[in-house]
């Protein structure tokens, strides 16, 4: 099973921006903490930032046939891609947005969301420890489609 977890933009800044809204965790200790998550459930984890929009695009597009699940944390392009929507929608898989913080309880333009109908579920508010929610919520939806395949693979004949 392999996970990939995309970054968009000012998430490399973490830990140094807005730390009131955003705390004081830095990108790399939140990734340091999915690997572990990931290792001890057996699970293969890559990770992947970027501050442009074709890039984010293109790092979803290379998740088809290599991947079995997204954490997408979109960041400001989460209110205004059509692109990063498209490019989910085309793949796929199973995807969970996650955003550090409510972005419900914030500023008018973040209450638009063009990627969550194409996600599977959303985390928002849960500052980093979201990360680890979205890892627990793959997992179970991982389990839950093995064992959907493995339920159909029993009913066929031999």
């Amino acid at each position: 099973m392999k996970i990939v977890v995309i970054q968009g933009p000012n998430l490399n800044m973490l830990g140094v921006r807005e730390q009131n809204i955003y705390g004081p965790m830095k990108l790399e200790q939140i990734h340091a903490q999915m690997k572990e998550v990931a290792t001890q459930n057996g699970v293969e984890i890559e990770f992947f930032q970027s501050n442009l929009e074709g890039e984010l695009v293109d790092k979803i597009q290379e998740c088809y046939g290599d991947a079995d699940g997204i954490v997408i944390n979109a960041a400001a392009y989460t209110h205004t891609s059509i692109a990063i929507r498209d490019a989910l929608a085309a793949v796929n898989l199973p995807a969970i947005e996650v955003h550090i913080s409510n972005i419900n309880r914030r500023e008018e333009f973040r209450k638009e969301n063009m990627i969550a109908p194409v996600c599977t579920s959303s985390i928002v508010g849960f500052g980093p420890f979201g990360y680890h929610l979205a890892m627990m919520g793959m997992f179970q939806i991982m389990n839950e489609i093995q064992a959907a395949q493995e339920a159909q693979t029993a009913q066929q004949p031999a």
